[in-house]
């Protein structure tokens, strides 16, 4: 294996890297940094060169990251983050900011906030695209190895290195369709209805189910789906029940669709965003975040009317 040659890395093959172990694709890395297929192949002929590593294998029709690569991505993102903190030193100026900002967010707190997020990126600083992972159960390497800069999430991971804020505090409703059933107003009631429910991979139950079984309500599940976008269209037309976050109701997914309390004792839910403790005097960093404060102040007060409907 040749040794590295320090004085032939850049940005360019650090960002090549990340593209196609991202993107899992020479096509979809080329797309991404907005060059051509040959110049992709071109630079990865040159990174493996570097590295003295095959990189990326043939798998089927497509390819697939070395375990080398894989290490290598999870270095070259802490160097990009390095060397655009640098590129920063002076002063903050958000029009002046070209970067593409990873937030990891499953679909409820996606559709929620970061519609309105953008909408403030292209107002104010218009270079900035950003770019939504699934967050699943976040962990402490994703943050701590940019696989995203900021999780948004209801559950935080614990570590010594990580800073997170609340954004908000939700409440939980029960879904149903009026036109097929009556809202659920007694414990017997809903524990006598289907219910529908999300379990993200790999098969992690939402808190509130964990909470309400740990509590003995038993309930019968007829359908889960990967996601709270999944919900709505086995709710329609049907009388199934679903249990979920009070502010879901905003979606426009849920046209057709009511809400109620929920007829047994529940928790609230809340909401935070959670970031790396080497962001936490970054001037961009600390910017964005205000903007996501700004968009979540809002609905601080709309979980608490929600919580006193019907």
């Amino acid at each position: 294996m040749s040794k590295f040659d320090w004085s032939d890395l850049d940005a360019r093959l650090l960002q090549l890297l990340v593209a196609v172990v991202e993107t899992g694709s020479v096509t979809g890395a080329a797309q991404r940094l907005g060059v051509t297929q040959s110049a992709v192949s071109h630079l990865l002929d040159k990174l493996r060169g570097i590295t003295g590593d095959a990189l990326f294998v043939r798998s089927g029709r497509g390819i697939v990251a070395t375990a080398r690569a894989e290490a290598l991505a999870v270095r070259a993102r802490e160097l990009l983050g390095d060397l655009e903190r640098f590129a920063r030193s002076g002063a903050f100026a958000p029009a002046q900011w070209q970067a593409t900002f990873t937030i990891a967010a499953n679909d409820f707190q996606r559709d929620l906030l970061l519609p309105s997020l953008l909408s403030r990126l292209r107002e104010q600083a218009p270079g900035v695209a950003l770019r939504v992972v699934p967050s699943n159960i976040p962990s402490l390497d994703m943050l701590r190895h940019e696989h995203c800069q900021l999780a948004i999430t209801p559950r935080p991971p614990d570590g010594g290195d990580i800073v997170q804020k609340r954004l908000f505090e939700d409440r939980y409703r029960v879904f149903y369709d009026p036109g097929s059933r009556e809202p659920p107003r007694t414990r017997a009631e809903y524990l006598a209805a289907d219910h529908a429910t999300v379990v993200y991979e790999p098969r992690r139950a939402l808190d509130i189910d964990q909470h309400l079984l740990a509590h003995g309500v038993h309930r019968r599940f007829a359908v889960m789906v990967p996601g709270f976008a999944g919900l709505p269209p086995f709710l329609l037309g049907s009388k199934l029940l679903a249990t979920a976050p009070g502010l879901w109701q905003r979606s426009p997914l849920m046209r057709g669709l009511a809400s109620a309390r929920v007829p047994v004792p529940c928790p609230t839910m809340p909401m935070y965003m959670v970031w790396h403790l080497r962001h936490q005097h970054d001037p961009a960093h600390q910017w964005l975040r205000t903007q996501l404060e700004a968009v979540a102040q809002p609905l601080r007060g709309l979980s608490q009317a929600t919580a006193g409907s019907r």
